[in-house]
């Protein structure tokens, strides 16, 4: 048996993240980055952080940063291993693929114990076949070469056991994303009546977003009139969005804000967060909608379900079920449903920041025994 140990003497790991770093789009995981970074440091352990660009707005002027924006993130990791010859403890990656040839190759040149978080959504009815099939392979030559596998929700700990093979079962744990509540503005007061609505999301086509606005053109006239939609985000299917809310005449519902870095501060101007997503893993903006005291109407799918409770901080329907969002709509606005709990409360005693960097740094001491 192997063995390592973590003393008072400095230790060096490397963290690769396939995360580009822009300062108009600052959430949850930035602030997991910088908080996790000063945990190191605080305990003696020196963090190389890989990503794909280099920026030091906000606390990522504190952080030891490699990039090289003509190489993916692996291969700046290797070519920089390879050049250098660090000796890391640990290796942690963040939205890397899971199961590739880049963690046998780490391996090979490392005694490190590799640690992979996943935190990639799945496709609402699951990848093709052969996709699965290749998954597996993958999960048979590759997995062995990573020591643990996080999800960062019970249900992304079950698509990588159904993805790459159940024998990972003992070595694959959950560990839930947090918020800092601390930066988070509370809505003191909720609307039951003509409530306002917002979306906070990238604006690609699996956010379902052209399904709200199908859901806000099937209510009745009166309600349809007044309803107001504020969208935040940016991505590839804004100008489809923008052209399908004048395809239905809904111009004046929905307003398109942009990206925003104070999400934080804004959340607390509405009442209510709608995200009619197709895919998920375990939604950031959720929580932080949470925290604000905004409870979310959204669909079934990823970890949604592990934080919003249908009835109790919000409301959960069918991913695609456009009648069933209307419904809730309908109910919602004429304040026939409402939420009537503070939901700040559920994100205070399982979902902070301070939760999430504490069970991410035990990592680093659970891998003192290799075999």
């Amino acid at each position: 048996m192997l063995k390592f140990y973590l003393t008072s003497m400095t230790k060096r790991i490397a963290i690769i993240c396939n995360y580009q770093l822009l300062p108009e789009r600052v959430g949850g995981m930035d602030y997991f980055f910088w908080d996790f970074d000063k945990k190191c440091s605080e305990n003696n352990i020196e963090t190389d952080w890989f990503f794909p660009n280099n920026s030091d707005h906000g606390g990522y002027s504190d952080l030891t940063i490699y990039s090289d924006e003509n190489k993916s993130v692996e291969n700046n990791f290797l070519d920089f291993y390879q050049e250098n010859k660090p000796v890391y403890s640990n290796i942690i990656t963040h939205f890397v693929e899971l199961c590739t040839p880049f963690f046998q190759k780490t391996k090979k040149i490392s005694d490190a114990a590799i640690i992979a978080v996943d935190h990639n959504p799945r496709p609402l009815n699951g990848y093709p076949f052969k996709k699965k099939i290749n998954k597996r392979i993958k999960g048979f030559l590759y997995s062995s070469y990573i020591d643990t596998f996080i999800g960062v929700s019970d249900y992304t700990v079950n698509e990588i056991l159904k993805d790459f093979g159940s024998h990972l079962k003992s070595k694959t744990q959950t560990i839930y994303n947090g918020v800092i509540l601390d930066t988070i503005l509370v809505r003191e007061t909720r609307n039951t009546v003509k409530p306002l609505f917002l979306v906070a999301s990238h604006l690609r086509e699996s956010k379902g977003i052209q399904d709200l606005i199908e859901a806000v053109n099937f209510l009745p006239a009166d309600i349809r009139n007044e309803i107001k939609v504020d969208i935040y985000g940016d991505g590839p299917y804004k100008n489809h969005l923008i052209e399908r809310t004048k395809q239905y005449g809904l111009q004046e519902c929905f307003s398109f804000m942009g990206s925003k870095p104070n999400l934080n501060e804004i959340f607390c101007q509405y009442d209510y967060m709608l995200q009619p997503t197709h895919m998920e893993c375990f939604s950031l903006s959720i929580l932080e909608s949470l925290s604000a005291n905004v409870p979310v109407i959204t669909t079934n799918v990823g970890g949604n379900t592990e934080a919003i409770t249908h009835g109790e901080n919000g409301y959960i329907f069918k991913a695609k079920d456009i009648k069933a969002l209307t419904q809730i709509l309908e109910n919602v606005y004429l304040g026939n449903k409402k939420i009537s709990i503070n939901t700040r409360e559920l994100i205070a005693n399982s979902f902070s920041l301070p939760k999430m960097t504490e069970d991410h740094f035990q990592l680093l001491s659970d891998k003192r025994d290799q075999i």
